[in-house]
């Protein structure tokens, strides 16, 4: 509704603005823009980029159009909240259990 058509340009400038009027207003950032803002360097990972391209044109770039990369969006996002959920669920958990370190 608020970006017209299906891009992941305007997407991205939406979620830019947004993160600009929160920032402005004094709002504290939320955990998932917090974690959103490893979005980039997962994307870069995942696509072998090292350059400076924004995570919108690294998606773009391996689509076929901007309605493409804006689909692709949502499914890498979730994917990337996959990654995100097993990561936290595979860190080491330790327990002190009579004067022994277990690790599970």
């Amino acid at each position: 509704m608020y970006l017209g058509n299906c891009s992941i340009t305007r997407l991205n400038m939406l979620l830019v603005g947004y993160s600009q009027a929160r920032m402005e207003l004094g709002l504290p950032r939320t955990e998932q823009e917090k974690e959103f803002d490893q979005f980039q360097e997962w994307i870069q990972r995942k696509y072998n980029i090292s350059d400076s391209k924004g995570w919108d044109s690294i998606i773009l770039l391996n689509s076929i159009d901007e309605k493409g990369a804006f689909y692709n969006f949502f499914k890498l996002l979730e994917e990337f909240s996959h990654t995100k959920t097993n990561d936290r669920a595979s860190e080491v958990t330790t327990t002190a259990n009579n004067n022994y370190l277990t690790v599970s």
